[in-house]
């Protein structure tokens, strides 16, 4: 029954994905893209973890920290430089 649910679940996750890709290459400005990447590497997060509990590897755990860990130096780096027009103070 887990497997199902966890299969059901990676269908949802990856329609969420293509929504987000939907709206980082259609969004009508920058802060709708830095969200929609946001969203995405978010959702490649859950991804990843619904994927190695399904194969039950421990190897996609780690890959999803470092995911988060680039997702969010990004998330920061793109906001700074929608607000300020420059990265390096």
């Amino acid at each position: 029954m887990i497997a199902i649910a966890i299969v059901a679940g990676m269908s949802v996750v990856g329609l969420a994905m293509l929504l987000s890709l939907w709206r980082l290459i259609r969004g009508p400005s920058a802060p709708d893209r830095i969200l929609a990447l946001d969203t995405l590497y978010v959702s490649t997060i859950a991804e990843l973890v619904l994927f190695g509990m399904h194969l039950d590897t421990e190897i996609y755990f780690e890959a999803a920290l470092i995911i988060a860990m680039l997702g969010f130096f990004g998330t920061v780096v793109l906001s700074k430089y929608v607000i300020r027009r420059d990265i390096v103070e």
